[in-house]
């Protein structure tokens, strides 16, 4: 089953991961990680993005991006690509530098934006590299604290939080990120959400971003509808009449996945169709895709 595609909402919050191949490591020196930054600051200034939070381990990196109207993937493939050749010729070596693909979660901001920051800056700590995050170069939780300058990145909304006296501010926020050692940091903040893990959030956000993220034309949703009913021996006109009869039901979520799956249209257009709330079918898609994953497996030859 190919994999479904990136979510992309204007100013949306991503937590980034971007690991080596095989685990393997993408830096070699200090020279390497400032020169990732350097392609950071680059890219995000040119696609007028923000960066939150960042951390540079060894095999891996993260960040916290907020995004504009240029797809997410368009900056990672620069920043990637670029640094990638860079460190190839200096090694003399060939293959693939970074995982072929990388992990982002579109994150509810409101909820989670804090406890994201907190999770990537203690990443050295949890990695055993340093006993405080303030002892580790690679990651803005020293900037954040005043303790050094990074141009590129921005710190007032997340000191924000903790008050409008900026030395008051650092200090609450060092007590926050302190207050995560030694606590299991959840896995949602990684992986995402058990049904959709290109999403963290609640059911209330993840209907908003499926119903506002871009949806793309060329294939109708009665047509996909029809030849998903069809391969099922189902009625179409039965998706759309009242009630809760499991069938249906479930054809609706398979609908509902391909149709938001190949961006044939969005969860509001969706409810439209089916004469149900945006909320009423993401419930029901997250339902079947936990209790029958199987049934979402099948390809469907559709453009």
């Amino acid at each position: 089953m190919p994999r479904p595609p990136r979510i992309h909402v204007d100013g949306g919050f991503y937590h980034v991961i971007l690991r080596g191949n095989h685990r393997e490591d993408i830096f070699f020196s200090a020279s390497d990680r400032q020169r990732f930054a350097q392609l950071v600051a680059e890219t995000i200034d040119r696609f007028r993005m923000r960066v939150h939070a960042y951390c540079w381990m060894t095999n891996h990196v993260h960040l916290l991006m907020q995004v504009g109207e240029i797809p997410l993937g368009r900056a990672l493939l620069r920043i990637a690509s670029r640094y990638a050749r860079e460190a190839q010729r200096r090694r003399v070596t060939t293959g693939h530098l970074f995982e072929r693909r990388y992990r982002a979660i579109l994150v509810d901001a409101d909820c989670y934006f804090l406890e994201l920051i907190r999770y990537i800056h203690l990443n050295p700590v949890r990695a055993g590299l340093v006993a405080d995050p303030e002892n580790y170069r690679w990651s803005g939780h020293r900037t954040l604290l005043g303790l050094e300058s990074t141009p590129w990145l921005t710190t007032h909304f997340a000191l924000d939080y903790f008050g409008v006296d900026l030395a008051s501010a650092r200090q609450a926020y060092r007590c926050f990120v302190l207050s995560g050692l030694g606590i299991d940091a959840g896995e949602e903040l990684s992986r995402g959400r058990i049904d959709e893990p290109r999403v963290l959030g609640d059911d209330r956000f993840m209907a908003g971003v499926l119903m506002h993220s871009r949806p793309a034309g060329g294939y109708s949703i009665e047509a996909l509808t029809e030849k998903i009913c069809r391969l099922h021996g189902a009625d179409p006109a039965a998706l759309i009449q009242p009630g809760r009869r499991r069938q249906p039901a479930r054809l609706r979520a398979l609908v509902i996945h391909h149709a938001l799956d190949r961006r044939i249209a969005t969860l509001r257009e969706l409810a439209r169709h089916f004469g149900r709330s945006a909320s009423t079918l993401s419930e029901t898609l997250g339902h079947y895709r936990r209790t029958e994953p199987a049934l979402f497996t099948r390809p469907l030859d559709i453009p």
